[in-house]
């Protein structure tokens, strides 16, 4: 069986976040286009569905790591501030960012809370995701990418 490890991440969060744009839970707040992402970038996304490609990224993440919390996500999802003449330092990404998305992922039912060690993939969320997971790989494996 094909899982989330065995095909490539960019297609797979490609995949994933055209998939989610059809769970109603799941839409950017009206904040959302204009907040930055996180201390280490000077703007906010350009992207028109970043909404949806962070989603997929999470939800990939939690799939991957799982239980997995808020705080352990910022810091993937953070990076490097760049401070003019002083040295570069590393700053965490936006918490309310993630803790939202973490939230509409709970509320359609992919995701869901493990006492206070973070959440977790759900069954329904294991199976969608290993969906995904099948149809990028059956993509790849008859579009002749790898051989």
């Amino acid at each position: 069986m094909v899982g989330v490890r065995d095909v490539d991440p960019q297609k797979f969060i490609h995949r994933l976040k055209e998939e989610l744009k059809n769970f109603g839970e799941i839409n950017p707040p009206a904040w959302a286009r204009f907040v930055k992402s996180g201390a280490h970038r000077e703007r906010p996304p350009d992207q028109p569905d970043f909404w949806y490609v962070r989603s997929a990224a999470i939800l990939r993440r939690i799939y991957l790591d799982g239980p997995v919390g808020v705080e352990r996500l910022r810091t993937y999802f953070g990076g490097r501030k760049r401070r003019g003449r002083r040295p570069a330092k590393f700053r965490k990404a936006s918490g309310a960012i993630i803790r939202k998305i973490l939230q509409q992922l709970e509320e359609a039912g992919l995701v869901e809370k493990v006492g206070r060690r973070g959440r977790r993939i759900t069954a329904k969320g294991q199976s969608f995701l290993d969906r995904v997971a099948y149809e990028v790989y059956e993509e790849t494996k008859h579009s002749g990418v790898g051989e």
